[in-house]
């Protein structure tokens, strides 16, 4: 919920007015929103690289990932793989986008490690990923961009282990 939605919810929950607090920081989020939709362009108009050069830096970490037996032998599989990872990376912007993890919480993240676990795929190695595709994307944005992209990648990765 992003923190618009929140200060509404709270402050008509108790049949106030917003509080000069709550205004100031919707005007803080506000302002901030040409910075998270220009990450979000970024992050999005690279993401075909973003796959590509995380899912081999994933693979020659895990090589056990691509090998006989491994979750991404073979073509079809490694398909799925990298098709998992730019599914992580699309939410990952629509939070940044929203300012908030909540849409990567509940479009991504609730039952994603029981399905993982079901599959017999290694949780630490899809967290592997996500942590490249910090990596890459971050290589891609000034320092302050990097930083607010990290966050969310780092909630990815903490909800996937945690």
């Amino acid at each position: 919920m992003s923190i618009v939605t929140k200060s509404i919810v709270n402050a008509d929950a108790e049949a106030r007015y917003l509080s000069p607090g709550e205004l100031d920081r919707i005007k803080g989020f506000v302002t901030s929103g040409e910075r998270r939709l220009r990450i979000a362009q970024v992050l999005t108009e690279s993401r075909e690289r973003i796959i590509k050069q995380a899912g081999d830096q994933l693979f020659q970490k895990r090589p056990d990932v691509v090998s006989p037996g491994g979750n991404a032998y073979g073509e079809e599989m490694t398909a799925t793989c990298l098709r998992d990872m730019d599914y992580y990376l699309r939410l990952i912007t629509y939070g940044i986008v929203a300012g908030d993890v909540t849409p990567i919480e509940e479009i991504g993240l609730v039952g994603a490690k029981e399905m993982y676990n079901s599959l017999g795929t290694s949780i630490p190695a899809v967290a592997d990923s996500v942590r490249f595709m910090k990596g890459v994307s971050s290589s891609l944005l000034s320092g302050d961009d990097a930083a607010e992209a990290a966050s969310y990648f780092d909630y990815v990765v903490g909800a996937m282990l945690g």
